[in-house]
């Protein structure tokens, strides 16, 4: 009768690949805990992202694995997940009540950047994380309006500012301050002010995760966002037609150069969907997002269809995480979440010394 050993399970389970950032079990130090009593075996692995439902399809795959060895009868797999606080650029400190900031930035408008940003926080607290939106674009917000909110975010000390909240994520947005039809007419420096200040003067709550919606472009604000805030990381958002790719190309080099990890490459309006037949079409072109990922070394993180509900449901305040939440559309918001939060999981952790920054997710 053949014995298992605990070395052999290590074995086994080092063959096995998270498909959300492609690196095996044992390199992404994932498993916790490997208990052996005679041909029955317990594994605990700790994914470093939030993956709510994922996480039992991927203990039912761990454990059929197991249990075709001969030496082992059963299996017990447990998975759960861990979301600790990474470094970030230069000498930066990670901000009050927030574990990670990522940029979501394009290099030109038009692109659907600020609604794969919303659908993408939505996503992530429908994964199980604590979510918060900051609309950075001072001169065109957008997010109050796609998420819903009405109304001025309360100040109890006159300093501070509580950010609004709907669709279970926090939100803060220029947006909440000003009538939606008053324009920005600001120069450079007071719009890098108000967005520092808007930044640090709310009162983000226990945050695993802060998108940050990026204006277009890679002026001021970009510039400023790098120098001064504590980015975890930046997932660049294009369209599959050269010339949107030519600008988010410039996007991501930029945040290279300010030593801001590259998440991913997120290709948006990859192929329309007719709303009245059903057929998908690549008008803008194919393949876009997949060569420039290539190109760089960057994942593709993944790729969304044009298709009109997602307008529809953004400008009525329902984004389509939430609109739609057992829709194909929202599997692929939810299926690029995780493969950003993932991506992010592989990078180094900040030395959070006697300060609690993990959140263990096991509902």
């Amino acid at each position: 009768m053949p014995i298992v050993t605990e070395a052999r399970v290590r074995e086994i389970l080092a063959g096995v690949v998270d498909p959300h950032h492609g690196a095996a079990l044992t390199e992404g130090a994932a498993i916790r805990a490997i208990g052996v009593d005679g041909d029955k075996v317990a594994v605990e692995i700790v994914l470093g992202y939030p993956a709510r439902d994922w996480r039992k399809l991927f203990a039912a795959e761990i454990k059929t694995l197991l249990e075709r060895e001969p030496a082992i009868a059963q299996a017990t797999v447990a998975v759960t997940s861990r979301i600790a606080t990474h470094k970030v650029q230069g000498n930066l400190m990670p901000m009050p009540g927030v574990k990670n900031i990522i940029a979501v930035a394009s290099g030109k408008g038009g692109v659907g950047k600020s609604t794969v940003a919303v659908n993408l926080a939505l996503a992530l607290a429908a994964e199980g994380a604590n979510t918060g939106v900051l609309d950075a674009d001072i001169y065109g917000p957008s997010q109050p309006r796609m998420l819903g909110i009405e109304g001025k975010p309360e100040s109890p000390d006159g300093k501070s500012i509580i950010p609004m909240t709907n669709h279970g994520v926090q939100v803060m947005s220029i947006g909440f301050l000003v009538g939606e039809d008053t324009p920005m007419v600001w120069r450079g420096p007071m719009v890098t002010q108000a967005l520092t200040q808007l930044l640090n003067s709310t009162r983000w709550k226990d945050l695993d995760y802060l998108i940050v919606d990026m204006p277009p472009g890679t002026g001021d604000i970009q510039l400023t966002l790098t120098q001064r805030v504590p980015v975890t990381g930046a997932v660049i958002v294009t369209t599959p037609q050269d010339i949107a790719l030519l600008d988010a190309k410039k996007g991501l080099k930029a945040f290279e150069k300010v030593n801001v990890p590259v998440l991913g490459i997120i290709e948006n309006m990859a192929t329309h969907i007719c709303s009245n037949c059903g057929h998908e079409e690549h008008i803008f072109g194919a393949g876009g997002g997949a060569r420039m990922a290539e190109q760089y070394g960057v994942p593709l993180l993944g790729s969304l269809p044009l298709d009109i509900r997602i307008r529809e449901q953004a400008d009525g305040g329902n984004p389509t995480v939430v609109a739609m939440p057992d829709s194909d559309l929202a599997a692929r918001y939810r299926e690029i979440a995780r493969n950003t939060a993932a991506h992010l999981s592989l990078q180094a952790e900040r030395d959070m010394t006697g300060v609690p920054n993990i959140r263990i997710l096991d509902d």
